[in-house]
């Protein structure tokens, strides 16, 4: 079949792929994605910005030269100020975050930093965050969390029968595990951006399964009265339907997010929209993902469960 045919087939919504039937093997990939991400997490933990665990930060752009983290590490190590984390940013930047320093260690760091960097001190920014405005922040994101979840199964319950209001949040479960132990595996850095960025996606994969249940539950009424075919096969047809919008619609979610990584990071420098960016396009393809590959297939899954239909 050549790809022509494979994207006219999708427009005018006449795919057959078995995705129902072979559900089994989506779930068994989903289930080591997932036994992954939660020991990566265990193991490795998530690096998070000093805003979640508190801690100073000082940046400044070096003139002259090109910043190396081994001769800057090599510069501040003798201070014995803990642990240190190094960043170069566009190229011409360095980064430096350690734990809370006092006034004096701070001063040292920057003078050293200015010295280092050929600029004068005040060019040299700091970010200092104490360990309780970082316990207030996770708690608050915690509660950002637990509450885009509450609303969201009050207005699924609303909306759809309870086998779909249980298929759209575990699914949605699934990819905040997935998506945190991506972050986890790769180091990517958790701020608070990221946390904001993380409900956005969770928002766009909710509506990627509306638009999937909308149409199931559209056929449900016709296949109730008929009953030709077995519920799966009439969820795997409904599904096939809406593939064309669902797969359009993350593509044209994806790319304006891969061109804010591409462009506004790496070509503008806008460093501050990486932990964003990064945040959306890892969630949108989860999202995307769940939404067709587990969202449906775990309806026929817990209605199997349930056994609350007739030839199913």
């Amino acid at each position: 079949m050549s790809v022509k045919s494979i994207f006219s087939d999708l427009y005018h919504e006449k795919t057959n792929y078995q995705i129902i039937p072979k559900m089994n093997y989506w779930f068994i990939f989903s289930a080591i994605l997932l036994v992954v991400s939660i020991g990566s997490v265990f193991i490795n933990g998530l690096n998070t910005s000093i805003e979640f665990k508190g801690g100073t930060s000082f940046e400044t752009k070096v003139e002259g030269k090109s910043p190396s983290i081994g001769d800057v590490r090599d510069l501040l190590s003798p201070n014995d100020i803990g642990e240190l984390k190094i960043q170069i940013l566009n190229e011409d930047t360095v980064k430096v975050t350690a734990k809370r320093l006092t006034q004096e260690e701070q001063a040292q760091v920057v003078a050293q930093l200015a010295k280092y960097a050929s600029v004068d001190k005040a060019d040299v920014s700091i970010s200092d965050v104490g360990p309780s405005w970082g316990k207030q922040l996770t708690r608050k994101a915690g509660q950002a969390l637990a509450v885009f979840f509450l609303v969201v199964a009050i207005y699924m319950i609303f909306r759809f029968e309870w086998s779909m209001s249980m298929a759209a949040l575990l699914a949605m479960f699934h990819d905040v595990i997935i998506t945190v132990g991506i972050y986890s595996l790769l180091g990517f850095n958790v701020s608070p951006a990221t946390v904001v960025a993380f409900l956005t996606i969770l928002g766009f994969s909710l509506y990627d399964t509306v638009v999937v249940f909308d149409k199931i539950k559209e056929n449900t009424k016709v296949w109730e009265k008929l009953k030709q075919v077995p519920y799966a096969e009439m969820v795997n047809v409904s599904l096939n339907q809406v593939l064309a919008r669902s797969i359009n619609t993350s593509i044209v979610a994806v790319l304006p997010v891969i061109s804010l990584i591409v462009i506004g990071t790496y070509v503008l420098g806008a460093t501050a929209l990486l932990d964003f960016s990064l945040a959306l396009a890892v969630g949108l393809a989860t999202g995307a993902y769940s939404s067709i590959f587990i969202a449906t297939p775990l309806i026929v899954f817990i209605k199997r469960l349930a056994k609350k239909v007739d030839n199913i």
